[in-house]
């Protein structure tokens, strides 16, 4: 049976509603956005993908970068009523947004639901609180697990990003997580093997001989592993390694990088 088409409109808030910079993040390194899209940026950005859709899958407009629902109340309000406009006129099936569990609450949900949010992405990174406060992440895993709860209960598809081999990480902590996550029933998951990106607090880390990236082959294979674990859990991996592009590879000081990495995951 074909998997159906289905086109996602990106829309990059880089740092956006963040509190501090983690210490693997460089947002415009990653997206090579360095402000936020004002709301004729997001019109014309889902314009322009309407245009040369010619599929007949489902269609959404996805805020990617940042957390979303640590901005503004009233920002999110206008980027969502922005997007929402091509909900109400047919063109768009649906939204979805990427945010940190810490935040979201009943207030933020309110917001998600009267715009028909069907999808939220929580950036979970890890499940091992020490890896957590290593990584200067701001939360702990009891948000992650609290948040889960929160946006099942009102219905909205909750997916997980994690990322293996952070400051902290072994293969004991990474299964460990993978198992967690496993435990809270998302709808999918996406992997991130951590990088160190240049001008970050991991770089700094790694410079002064304070953090050790995993080599690739130890990547590749806790992440096999892990995969395994959620097949076996009925769980899709929607994605194993961040998107290639220039900018990114530009911007890698070391780590577990490949443009194919999925595959060497797959393969094995």
């Amino acid at each position: 049976m074909s998997r159906k088409k289905q086109l996602i409109i990106p829309i990059f808030i880089p740092f956006g509603g963040c509190p501090h910079k983690c210490a693997f993040c460089d947002q415009e390194g990653i997206t090579g956005n360095i402000s936020l899209p004002g709301l004729t940026d997001v019109t014309a950005t889902i314009e322009a993908y309407l245009s040369t859709w010619k599929g007949a899958g489902l269609k959404e407009v996805a805020f990617y970068g940042g957390s979303f629902t640590g901005l503004p109340l009233a920002t999110q309000k206008s980027y969502l009523e922005a997007a929402y406009w091509y909900v109400l006129s047919g063109e768009i099936d649906s939204l979805r947004v990427s945010t940190r569990p810490d935040y979201i609450g009943q207030e933020v949900v309110a917001l998600l639901k009267e715009f028909k949010v069907a999808t939220v992405e929580l950036g979970v990174q890890s499940m091992s609180d020490e890896v957590l406060a290593l990584s200067v992440r701001g939360h702990s895993s009891r948000e992650t697990v609290k948040a889960v709860g929160i946006l099942k209960e009102a219905g909205i598809k909750t997916g997980l990003q994690f990322m293996p081999g952070l400051p902290g990480d072994t293969t004991e902590t990474v299964i460990s997580t993978t198992e967690s996550i496993i435990g809270l029933k998302p709808a999918f998951v996406r992997i991130y093997p951590a990088l160190v990106l240049k001008n970050t607090a991991l770089h700094r880390m790694y410079l002064n001989n304070e953090y050790r990236p995993w080599p690739l082959d130890e990547m590749v294979s806790v992440c096999r592993k892990a995969v395994q674990l959620f097949k076996d859990a009925g769980i899709p991996v929607i994605r194993i390694g961040l998107q290639p592009t220039a900018e990114l590879e530009k911007n890698i000081a070391a780590g577990p990088y490949h443009p194919s990495f999925r595959q060497l995951v797959e393969k094995g």
